[in-house]
């Protein structure tokens, strides 16, 4: 058995791989070379950067598995693998508490301005907090949550502990512990938006002027989804403007973004970098959970039935 990784997984699920299989390793997660490298593979394995697109699929008929090593399948061109009959191993439950804190700590750490004051601090400028804009607490506001999945629900009953009301959009999911409303009644209602969808079609862009508009003067945006689903120019005027009082985020539409990235100029920009699935346990868990359903897939066995997408 051949295995290509397009980037690293945790030591142990690399183990895992190399004691059944020839594992090779591309030198760039997304290159044109990649396709080649994956022409006799019977498995190709990527994590967030690198690309399972349609041409490397064409140019192994003998593929039987591509998998990402997380929760999300934006870099996997699902389509042509279902097409061509090559398994699509995922990993969605495995990042999700750990997406949720952080989602969690970012609403906290933009509203109650600890990036900010942690500067300062340092800085010995110990009275600014006479003179500063005071911090944004968080009980008593409304969430509104943009799609309640598995981690969007997570946020909501750790908002709910926090004393906050929640709402949700959402095309599917129903809970009845929180309120349910439309995507506009959502923007105009929250204190705090929260972004918990797939990054697809009807989603890209979908945080743009007109939505920024839509919003209370002073609310924090959050996401921890995609990138994408926020167009950065209009957030860049909302945050100008003061339309925004923060933004948290844990992605961007460019990764990894260039140096002079307009966003990087305000102090009330909170920005990780695509590190939610990084603490230790997500890590390990989502890697060897993917590694070992790839290997049923090769050994003929059936993979956890959670693991395989199944379409949307």
């Amino acid at each position: 058995m051949r295995i290509l990784l397009l980037e690293s997984l945790h030591l142990e699920a690399e183990a895992l791989l190399e004691a059944e299989a020839e594992v090779r390793r591309a030198a760039l997660p997304s290159s044109p070379d990649n396709a080649a490298l994956a022409k006799d593979a019977d498995a190709v394995i990527t994590r967030g950067r690198g690309t399972i697109d349609a041409e490397m699929l064409s140019a192994n008929s003998d593929l039987k598995c591509v998998a990402r090593a997380g929760s999300g399948l934006d870099n996997v061109d699902v389509k042509a693998a279902v097409e061509r009959g090559v398994n699509v191993i995922y990993a969605p439950d495995a990042v999700t508490e750990t997406t949720a804190e952080h989602a969690a700590a970012l609403m906290l750490a933009a509203g109650r301005r600890i990036p900010s004051w942690t500067a300062r601090v340092k800085n010995g400028e110990w009275d600014s907090r006479q003179t500063e804009p005071p911090a944004f607490d968080l009980a008593g506001r409304t969430l509104g949550i943009v799609g309640l999945g598995r981690i969007g629900a997570r946020v909501a009953e750790i908002a709910s502990a926090l004393n906050m009301h929640v709402l949700y959009s959402t095309r599917s999911s129903i809970d009845a512990r929180f309120e349910r409303v439309s995507f506009e009644e959502l923007l105009r209602r929250s204190d705090v938006v929260s972004i918990h969808v797939d990054l697809n079609d009807s989603t890209r862009g979908m945080m743009d002027a007109a939505a920024f508009d839509a919003m209370k003067e002073g609310a924090v945006l959050v996401n921890c989804a995609r990138g994408a689903v926020v167009d950065e120019s209009a957030l860049i005027q909302a945050l100008k403007s003061g339309k925004l009082r923060a933004f948290a985020a844990d992605v961007m539409a460019d990764e990894p973004p260039p140096p002079d990235h307009p966003l990087f100029a305000f102090e009330q920009a909170v920005l990780t970098p695509h590190s939610a699935a990084l603490a230790e346990g997500a890590y390990r868990r989502l890697c060897v959970e993917t590694a070992e359903n790839v290997l049923r897939v090769l050994n003929g066995e059936p993979p956890n039935p959670r693991n395989v997408w199944r379409g949307s």
